[in-house]
Formats: C-alpha cells, sequence, structure tokens
C-alpha cells in the first residue's frame, strides 16, 4: 500500500501550525553541528568491510563494549552498504525512545520534530493512531536523505527475528528498534535496520545500524532461494551509491541528536505518565 499524502504535506511548521500545535514549543527548526566522531568518520570515507560486521552479528550488539567501528560506512562485496552511527544521549532512557516509536508515527507535526530540515510526512500503514506499541506495524513516511525525497515503508519487527535475547534487553534496560525498510508501494525490501540504545553513565547511547541493498535485497515475504534470486535481480536495478550511503550517515546522526536533546521535556509532557 503507498501512502496517500494530503495536499497540505511540506517541510517544517508553517505560521499556523506554529501558533496551533500542541507540539510547537518543541519544534526547533535549527540544528547543531554534528558531533565530532560523526565528522571524522565522513572524513574517513569507506572503511575496510572486515571492521563493520554483517546482519548477522546483530546479537552481538548486547555484548559489552564496543564494535572496531561505531561510526562509518562501507561496502561489501555483493555491493550491499553498511552504515553505522553512535549517538551520545545525556539525560535521556531507553524507555524513552520505545515510546518515541510508537507515539511519532501518528502525527505529521510530531514526526517533523525528529527532524524539521527532512522530515514531512508520516502514518501508519494500518490507519490507526496512538497506540502504544509500533512492532508488527508499518510506517510509511515521506522525507529527504540529502536532497532526494523519499517514500518508504518502515516495517517494525521482534528483535528477536535478527537473533537479539529480548528478556536480557530487558533485564539490562536496554531497547532494541528493528525494522525492515522498503521503497512504500513496492513489494522489494531493500534494507535492515537497528537502534540499539543501552542505558550509560548520565543518559544512554544510541547504536544504529543499517544493513542496505545488496543481498539485503528481498520480496516481501520470500526468504528462501527463490527470494534471494530476485533480490539479486532487483539489486542491479536499484544500487546504492557512496554518496547516498553518506548522507544516511548524515542524516541519522543529525535527527538522532537533534531529538536527544527534547526527549526529556517531551517525554515529560506527552509521554504515557501523562497519557497525551
Amino acid at each position: 500500500m503507498s501512502l496517500s499524502l494530503p495536499e497540505s504535506v511540506h517541510l517544517g511548521y508553517s505560521p499556523a501550525e506554529l501558533v496551533s500545535s500542541p507540539y510547537a514549543a518543541f519544534y526547533r527548526p535549527d540544528m547543531a553541528p554534528l558531533p565530532a566522531h560523526v565528522r571524522e568518520a565522513i572524513a574517513v570515507g569507506l572503511q575496510t568491510v572486515d571492521l563493520l560486521p554483517p546482519i548477522e552479528s546483530a546479537p552481538e550488539l548486547q555484548n559489552p563494549g564496543y564494535w572496531p567501528v561505531e561510526n562509518g560506512v562501507t561496502i561489501s562485496p555483493d555491493g550491499a552498504f553498511r552504515i553505522f552511527v553512535r549517538t551520545d544521549m545525556p539525560g535521556v532512557t531507553p524507555a524513552m525512545w520505545d515510546w518515541w516509536f510508537a507515539w511519532h508515527g501518528s502525527e505529521a507535526q510530531r514526526y517533523k520534530l525528529w527532524h524539521p530540515r527532512a522530515h514531512m510526512h508520516v502514518a501508519w500503514a494500518d490507519g490507526r493512531s496512538d497506540l502504544n506499541h509500533y512492532v508488527g506495524r508499518t510506517s510509511q513516511v515521506v522525507e529527504y536523505v540529502g536532497n532526494q525525497r523519499l517514500n518508504l515503508a518502515i516495517r517494525f519487527v521482534p528483535p528477536a527475528s535478527l537473533g537479539l535475547d529480548e528478556a536480557r534487553l530487558e533485564s539490562d534496560g536496554e531497547v532494541a528498534i528493528c525494522a525492515r525498510g522498503s521503497m512504500a508501494g513496492t513489494p522489494m525490501e531493500t534494507g535492515w535496520l537497528i537502534h540499539h540504545v543501552r542505558p550509560v553513565a548520565g543518559g544512554s547511547e544510541m547504536r544504529s545500524r543499517f544493513w542496505l541493498a545488496g543481498s539485503n535485497i528481498r520480496p516481501r515475504g520470500m526468504p528462501g532461494a527463490a527470494g534471494a534470486l530476485m533480490g539479486r535481480v532487483a539489486a542491479k536495478f536499484a544500487p546504492l551509491t557512496n554518496n547516498m550511503a553518506m548522507e544516511l550517515l548524515v542524516h541519522c546522526a543529525q535527527e538522532m541528536n537533534h531529538l536527544a536533546a527534547i526527549m526529556p521535556a517531551l517525554y515529560e509532557t506527552f509521554g504515557p505518565i501523562r497519557k497525551h
């Protein structure tokens, strides 16, 4: 199902929305500079593929410590990209992010708080709003990554489907937001994403992982050999470029840092305790 867009889709808040929106106090059109570790990753460029593990290593996110590369981009021999970003979030808890992924998808004005210079529209594919969960649902979004306007479908899946230990996540106070991505209205799913959020001293940190294109492309609901073959054919017609991968790294770093700065106050105002 493709996303039906209202005629009024636009970047940012309009003057009328700045006056009337219940979220206007949290709308900040100016973005902070990229963190130094992200700027360094951009300067380094593509890194050795062995330093950025494949999707099969996802369960290792639950191990203590860090991966060899926490911020960077590589391309594997099959043409797949691996894009990793770390976000430091003082004063933010993993539970806040779990709430956010259920909450923001019901209104475009909420979604725009996340990245005011790139996010345009959002809606749940099931047509339901303000449910307190996102796993098993698909969020349809319109956003810019770099200068490309994309209509995307984000199908949220259980962490266990990628091999993560959900009981251990809960006992460790961690959250893993896991999803399959595709272009809205198409049968091909083109990548995986995980945002692993764990508590650290003074707040939490998010370790975002994207595995895109190449062998990650499969028709929805076809995990076997036939699906792999169709994915390989589709991959030849939709290659991801180095520049597009870097633009996603920048986009992720911008949106996660931007929202983290307002998340505690946003959660206090609209979170589950207030039930707004």
